[in-house]
């Protein structure tokens, strides 16, 4: 095939972004291993060395599997593109009815994508996770998990995308304002459904038993002025020994879910400062703002994939032959599936802003929480969970800026330890 100024473009994304992965990740165990060996002086009295050493490994054969996922994620992607797959996928099809041609395209896609990366997430159960104590799943739940999953996801996704699909072919010019408009809809339809409908069917969800725990936490929220559809304790230990509190649903539907494992370690100074600081996203607005920004981005996204569907350079520079451009042009679901594979790598530089947004947001949850719970409750929490998770003390910082959700450990206490001293 002749590379196109866009294959070239696509190939420079594609190694900057690998390069950059690997370099990140070489650096976070470089760092890591490099303190390894004696406990911060923050956590010195509170983690055991031990358990510091323990998270430093874990944290490094998670890595050690991550670079070799990185390197056949690369290696599915170029197959798919410049390597023909694609293309070849488009013949395999082309006997279906025209809208089906593309609804079966993308399915085998994401079937066929998601079985190439199956080793890599059977390892990190039974091979990362049980060496560090902390998957507690069975490889036939795995299977089974693996099985609805699959089917739950062909039951939701096959509708939506057959009409997006038609939306594309039929909507006009402007067919990306009534798909927005659609998976608008869908992503509030699924804020609703989830908790109730989607998520008890693979864990179990029991009311929060009378007692002093329910007690205060019914206090905090009437204190939050938050109100949900009910407290509910999750079986997460039959799968994992991680811990876990979360807000689901919307609306009417809202509920507040822990872990069981979680509520096994902590007491309940510490569960009421975890509540508090999820309340902080609650109360900061953050949920709503999360919305807003994914709807607009969603919005972008989707007036970008209109244009580019009609732009050759598109198709031949990702591996279709010029012979076969007429017939993805007037094909959906081919720039759909070429759009959906290439712009993680085209967006990857834009990691680090979401990670910083989203750290934003935990400090402020932090200080709310710190507001309504003594900080010290959220600190032994924290430090409770760190050493419960395996979480690294010491990530690198470049690797932690770049990637991460949540600040680093020892920022994240200074800063609950400063505003204990403010109030």
């Amino acid at each position: 095939m002749s590379f196109s100024w866009f294959t070239l473009l696509f190939l420079a994304a594609v190694s900057l972004a690998v390069i950059l992965r690997y370099w990140l990740s070489f650096r976070q165990t470089r760092f890591v291993m490099a303190h390894r060996e004696a406990v911060p002086s923050a956590f010195a009295e509170r983690i055991t060395l031990a358990a510091h050493q323990k998270a430093a490994d874990y944290t490094i054969a998670k890595h050690s599997l991550g670079r070799l996922e990185i390197f056949a994620d690369t290696a599915i992607l170029l197959a798919w593109t410049l390597g023909g797959g694609l293309a070849l996928l488009m013949l395999a099809t082309s006997a279906l009815p025209p809208l089906w041609q593309d609804v079966a395209l993308i399915v085998s896609v994401s079937l066929i994508g998601g079985l190439l990366t199956l080793p890599f997430s059977y390892w990190a159960t039974f091979g990362v996770e049980t060496r560090f104590g902390f998957n507690r799943t069975t490889r036939r739940l795995w299977l089974l998990d693996l099985l609805k999953s699959m089917l739950v996801g062909l039951a939701i996704g096959i509708p939506l995308l057959a009409l997006l699909l038609w939306l594309m072919r039929a909507a006009g010019t402007y067919w990306w304002l009534w798909a927005w408009l659609v998976w608008m809809a869908f992503q509030l339809l699924m804020l609703l459904i989830y908790p109730t409908l989607i998520a008890p069917l693979f864990n179990k969800f029991k009311p929060l038993p009378e007692g002093e725990t329910r007690c205060r936490i019914e206090k905090l929220l009437q204190r939050c002025g938050f109100t949900s559809s009910g407290l509910f304790v999750m079986d997460g230990s039959r799968r994992s020994g991680h811990g876990n509190a979360y807000f689901t649903g919307l609306g009417n539907a809202k509920r507040v879910v822990f872990y069981d494992t979680l509520l096994e370690r902590l007491n309940n100074d510490e569960i009421e400062a975890v509540l508090a600081h999820e309340l902080g996203h609650f109360k900061r607005h953050h949920i709503k703002k999360r919305i807003v920004f994914s709807s607009l981005l969603s919005l972008a996204v989707l007036a970008l994939l209109a244009w580019l569907m009609q732009q050759t350079w598109f198709f031949t520079g990702l591996g279709i032959p010029g012979e076969s451009v007429h017939e993805a042009l007037a094909r959906p679901g081919i720039a759909l599936s070429l759009f959906l594979l290439v712009l993680p790598t085209f967006t990857f530089l834009l990691t680090p802003l979401g990670a910083a947004y989203s750290r934003r947001h935990e400090f402020e949850a932090d200080a709310f929480a710190a507001a309504q719970t003594p900080a010290e409750s959220l600190i032994s929490a924290l430090v409770r969970m760190y050493e419960d998770n395996a979480s690294t003390l010491t990530p690198d910082p470049i690797y932690s800026s770049f990637y991460d959700s949540h600040p680093p450990a020892a920022i994240r206490i200074e800063h609950l330890q400063r505003l204990s001293e403010q109030n």
